[in-house]
């Protein structure tokens, strides 16, 4: 018997050992901009064939690989992740000089654009856009602005499915934001010298409730906290875009009919919790298919915070994603259920004429 019990332990250790998983089945790459810059690209893969395919943007001071559980969660769901270290961010940087030098908006949405048009165009192979923080931000300015390529290029834009923020980056939290006098200044030194590197660290203890998390963050050289004036101003920039959108009338902004998932913790701040539910609550008076998730205490990652969080996070995201994806079953606690697919969202009025540039 204990002949027989050591050789099937053997056995399922081997076998486990052996098991390719969502973590393991990633592959690195390089995704090649018109201008001709290099910026590091990943994939996380699933074991067979996918059922979607997610395009992710990460926020400010991050990069691709901290991201934990999130992506190999959604590849082990079946949905492919493809993601990016942004101009100025990461890996994608070279040299101390590039840290945070992301150019103006227009080059921000100009490197998503670009990204976005080189994964594989698939009509039976449903495609979500999601952002976090600072890449949440740049998202619905992708999403929404006139002057974004997006909106420009309306016979060469990406078919999404379906679009995801979290802790998007609509406004700073009050508690973190800089005063007046700062942002002021600020504007005029990117006007003079948009370049100019300015060391800007978020407050650490605010990045999540889970400690250990904090300290990874704090230990990992990739999160530079190095931004450039011109970038600064225009991130802050979009932000205003955004809490004014709907304010400014119809003419301001395209629409859009694509169903748009938020979250965001309470606890939240860095970027204000606030200023997402009254964007969620403007967008839904305009007309928009919006679903909102409030995480109770909740701090900015939710991808890292407390096991509890997270995992209702890592769930909430995953079952919304395969309820738009026909022929899908969706786990909720522990129960399986069939979701009927949805069909692909038509696109709002492209030719819409916007007025803030960006």
């Amino acid at each position: 018997m204990l002949k027989r019990a050591l050789h099937l332990f053997s056995s399922h250790l081997s076998a486990f050992l052996q098991a390719p998983t969502a973590e393991m089945n990633t592959e690195e790459s390089v995704h090649t901009l018109p201008g001709g810059l290099d910026l590091y690209a990943k994939t996380w893969k699933t074991i067979g064939s996918p059922v979607a395919v997610l395009a992710f943007i990460h926020g400010f001071s991050d990069h691709c690989n901290a991201y934990h559980e999130l992506f190999p969660t959604l590849a082990s769901a079946g949905v492919e992740v493809r993601t990016f270290d942004q101009r100025g961010w990461g890996r994608s940087v070279k040299q101390t000089s590039d840290r945070g030098n992301t150019g103006p908006t227009s080059q921000v949405l100009s490197d998503i654009h670009s990204f976005l048009q080189s994964l594989p165009s698939r009509p039976d192979l449903p495609l979500f856009l999601m952002g976090h923080s600072m890449g949440g931000g740049q998202v619905l300015n992708y999403i929404f602005h006139a002057q974004s390529p997006y909106n420009r290029e309306i016979h060469n834009r990406p078919n999404f499915t379906g679009v995801l923020l979290y802790s998007p980056l609509i406004a700073i939290d009050p508690s973190s934001r800089p005063s007046k006098l700062t942002v002021s200044a600020g504007r005029v030194v990117a006007k003079l010298v948009p370049n100019k590197q300015r060391y800007s660290p978020l407050d650490h203890s605010l990045l999540s409730r889970n400690e250990d998390m904090v300290k990874e963050v704090m230990a990992d050289e990739l999160c530079h906290d190095t931004g450039t004036f011109e970038g600064l101003a225009g991130m802050l920039d979009r932000g205003i875009f955004l809490e004014g959108m709907f304010a400014a009338g119809p003419e301001a902004w395209v629409k859009s009919e694509l169903p748009f998932w938020f979250g965001h913790g309470d606890g939240d701040r860095i970027t204000s919790y606030a200023a997402v539910q009254d964007f969620v609550e403007a967008f839904t008076e305009s007309g928009g298919n919006v679903k909102f998730c409030t995480y109770e205490g909740a701090y900015h990652k939710l991808h890292a915070e407390l096991p509890e969080t997270t995992e209702r996070f890592l769930a909430d995201v995953k079952a919304w994603i395969l309820s738009k994806v026909p022929g899908t079953k969706v786990v909720v606690q522990h129960e399986v259920e069939s979701v009927e697919g949805e069909d692909t969202a038509a696109h709002g009025d492209a030719e819409a004429e916007g007025k803030a540039k960006l």
